[in-house]
């Protein structure tokens, strides 16, 4: 049975690694896809055996459909089953799941699934870089925040106490398998939540972009299938074009960062749990960034109203009233968890901000006062 409904992206490394090294791979992006699996996987693998990482979440939904799809390619698997939320994106669960995968006898020349969103993606795609100083991986994102980012790109990691993401290292997958079936199986606030880095992309450099989105945003929202898969498929594209020009992020990748300074601070203010989702903070943020943009003087503030308006329009949250944020931090300690950015560069803190809407841009050594003065303006006391 053939392939149908499905969107094929290529992430081509060359310009990006030393000569000769033609890295590339595929992500995939349709219907049905999990069905496929056994077969587009077969080909990556050294012997026919795989691990799969997942959570108790997703295990649920979609582990057994995985293991039938490599069994039917005479795939032999087994499965290892992690606890679900951004509190496993820790150093003790990647030493767990370094150990497991070690007692299951992962060799250098295997690939392990990962079946999962975000949180499985960066931890179980770290823990395949620093096994045996490098394993193979698949990435199957089953969440829309993974499906149009984290997936993509090669960016792997745990969270630190003291900030978001400052644990890790580049690995990139060997393929990425986007079905959009998988997404009928998460509840209406993840879907909203992944709509905010759709919309970033939307927001960084692509105003066509985000006028479909404006007529098809909440269709999507609402289980329009085609109306995902192109938003996954254009979000997909934006940072495959990005990311091969700038794999390690020495330059324009930092643009994908949209959002982030602030909405990773307030995702640690709430102590990465379920008060504010990834999403969420990123949605924050992103208006935050148009906001801050506008108070030193790079735009006039005519798109925020817009932002916001679309913001509501979907459901996110879009300013500070958001019942998860309280109590807000001070201005001052709203600066320390910004300054555990990695953009951060001889202390100075690095923006991404905007012109206007599909007109971003990186701003760096930005002034400290500046910006307490901005944190004070918007009520952080």
């Amino acid at each position: 049975m053939p392939l149908t409904q499905c969107d094929t992206i290529k992430v081509d490394l060359k310009s990006a690694s030393i000569e000769g090294d033609n890295r590339s791979y595929d992500i995939y992006v349709g219907q049905r896809l999990i069905e496929f699996a056994g077969r587009l996987i077969k080909p990556l693998l050294k012997r026919p055996f795989s691990i799969i990482v997942t959570d108790d979440n997703v295990a649920k939904h979609h582990l057994a459909n995985l293991q039938a799809s490599l069994g039917n390619q005479e795939i032999a698997s087994e499965a290892i089953i992690l606890p679900h939320g951004e509190s496993s994106k820790s150093m003790r669960m990647l030493e767990d799941l370094l150990e497991q995968l070690i007692a299951h006898g992962i060799e250098r020349g295997d690939v392990i699934c990962v079946l999962g969103g975000g949180v499985i993606g960066d931890l179980a795609g770290f823990a395949a870089s620093a096994l045996r100083r490098g394993v193979d991986f698949v990435q199957i994102p089953t969440s829309v925040l993974a499906q149009v980012d984290s997936s993509v790109g090669g960016k792997t990691g745990i969270n630190s106490p003291q900030g978001k993401n400052l644990i890790g290292a580049f690995h990139q997958p060997k393929m990425v398998l986007a079905d959009i079936d998988i997404l009928d199986t998460l509840s209406e606030r993840h879907i909203k939540a992944g709509y905010g880095e759709i919309l970033k992309y939307a927001l960084i450099n692509d105003l066509e972009f985000f006028n479909w989105l404006l007529e098809n945003g909440k269709k999507l929202v609402d289980g329009d299938k085609l109306a995902r898969q192109y938003a996954v498929v254009k979000s997909c594209q934006a940072k495959a074009n990005i990311v091969s020009q700038d794999e390690k992020e020495m330059g324009m990748r930092a643009l994908l960062n949209l959002g982030h300074t602030f909405g990773h601070a307030l995702e640690n203010h709430t102590n990465y749990s379920d008060r504010l989702l990834h999403g969420e903070g990123v949605a924050i943020g992103m208006v935050l960034a148009f906001e801050f943009s506008s108070y030193l003087g790079f735009n006039n503030g005519g798109d925020i109203t817009t932002i916001k308006a679309h913001l509501e329009q979907i459901g996110l949250p879009h300013d500070l009233s958001f019942n998860g944020l309280e109590p807000l931090p001070s201005a001052k300690r709203m600066l320390e968890l910004m300054r555990q950015d990695k953009k951060t560069e001889q202390g100075n803190l690095t923006f991404i901000l905007a012109k206007s809407i599909g007109q971003s841009f990186v701003e760096k050594n930005v002034d400290e006062q500046k910006i307490l003065n901005f944190l004070h303006a918007k009520q952080f006391t």
